[in-house]
C-alpha cells in the first residue's frame, strides 16, 4: 500500500499538493515514484511562468522512462527545488518532504475543490 498523507490534495495524475496560505509546494506521489523506478533527472524550467491547470510544468527521468508532471491547480511556479538537481533521487526516496518539486502561488485556489481527497486518491489507484 502506497503511503498517502492525509494532509494533501491529490490529482489523477498523482501529483500532490501542499497548500500553505496562497502558496503551496508540489510533487508526485509514492505511488507515481515507485511506478516510475529510480528517478535519475528531473527537469523544471517553467520557474517563473504561471500554468494553468494540468498543464506540464516538467519532466521527471528515471531510468527506463519519461513522465511530464502536471500542475494540480492553476499557478505562477515560484521555484523549483534545487536539491534535485543533484539527487533527483530524494523523490523517491522522501517524495513528500525533502523530494517536493515546484512551490506556486495559486492563481484559483477553488480548483482545489476538483482534486482527489486521500480518500478517493486510494480508491483511484486500487
Amino acid at each position: 500500500m502506497s503511503n498517502i498523507p492525509s494532509n494533501l490534495k491529490y490529482s489523477q495524475d498523482h501529483e500532490w499538493i501542499r497548500v500553505e496560505g496562497d502558496e503551496a509546494y508540489v510533487g508526485i506521489t509514492d505511488f507515481a515514484q515507485s511506478q516510475l523506478g529510480d528517478i535519475v533527472f528531473v527537469d523544471i524550467t517553467t520557474e517563473g511562468e504561471t500554468l494553468g491547470q494540468n498543464d506540464v510544468f516538467g519532466t521527471i527521468e528515471a531510468v527506463k522512462t519519461v513522465s511530464d508532471a502536471f500542475m494540480p491547480v492553476a499557478g505562477e511556479v515560484l521555484e523549483f527545488n534545487a536539491e534535485l538537481e543533484n539527487a533527483p533521487e530524494t523523490v523517491n526516496k522522501d517524495p513528500y518532504g525533502a523530494g517536493w518539486m515546484i512551490k506556486i502561488r495559486m492563481t484559483d485556489p477553488a480548483q482545489l475543490d476538483s482534486l482527489l481527497t486521500p480518500d478517493q486518491y486510494a480508491a483511484h489507484i486500487g
